[in-house]
């Protein structure tokens, strides 16, 4: 009996966590040595985007909500849309006004800017430690010897890159993953029905780039669910 598509989304999305989980625990660092960590939270905020952008300011505050007793994280929002249209907003470590900036946002039909966001997260990091670049899209309309290029200086700099890929669209797929293998990153695809596996793999994340390796451990301890599959591979890999 041929599967139905949703059935056949859901289990390469499982297969797909279970790959960003293994990733994350090849390349984390065991500490951090800075007070504060420092995140890219990127969007695509086109017209195919709208249904989970309610979702995706809700995540976010809880986000910070898991690296506040870690002394904090400095997030900096990201978004493209409309016609050529890319923004970003000065880092903050306030979780209301991040939330605020974000529930302003409409969505805009466009075309994709992914090589454009990477080469600001090249700039970013010339400028002052960026731990983490947080993507989330769910398309791809670009020259990837583009976006390889420009994902291998994030590589050379240190900077992961974490690609949420909402959806199956193939040719997203194929780029996520490539620039998460150069960029020493990660990729993994979610759906409505996988939103909480997205929630628990975004806070990870945070806490991560937060805190290192350690905090990481700690958090998955006391969530549980996929952040505590994460902490048991780290614990493999000791």
């Amino acid at each position: 009996m041929t599967s139905s598509p949703k059935n056949a989304l859901r289990r390469s999305s499982r297969e797909d966590v279970d790959r960003f989980l293994q990733q994350v625990r090849a390349n984390s660092p065991p500490t951090r040595h800075e007070a504060r960590g420092r995140l890219i939270f990127a969007l695509d905020a086109t017209a195919s985007r709208e249904p989970m952008w309610d979702r995706a300011c809700h995540i976010q505050a809880q986000m910070f909500e898991q690296t506040a007793a870690l002394g904090g994280l400095d997030i900096q929002l990201a978004y493209y849309r409309g016609y050529g249209e890319f923004k970003a907003a000065p880092w903050t470590a306030q979780a209301d006004e991040l939330l605020s900036l974000m529930s302003a946002i409409r969505c805009s039909a466009g075309q994709t800017q992914v090589a454009r966001l990477l080469q600001h997260a090249v700039t970013q990091a010339g400028r002052g430690t960026v731990d983490a670049l947080v993507f989330v899209g769910d398309c791809m309309e670009e020259d990837p010897d583009v976006l390889a290029r420009v994902a291998g200086k994030l590589g050379i700099l240190g900077v992961p890159v974490f690609l949420f890929q909402d959806g199956a669209d193939p040719a997203a797929a194929k780029a996520f993953a490539h620039i998460a293998r150069l960029t020493h990153g990660a990729h993994c695809r979610f759906d409505a029905a996988s939103a909480a596996q997205l929630r628990e793999l975004l806070c990870a994340v945070a806490v991560y780039a937060a805190g290192g390796r350690k905090a990481l451990e700690d958090f998955s301890r006391s969530q549980g669910g996929e952040a505590l599959r994460l902490t048991q591979q780290l614990g493999d890999g000791d």
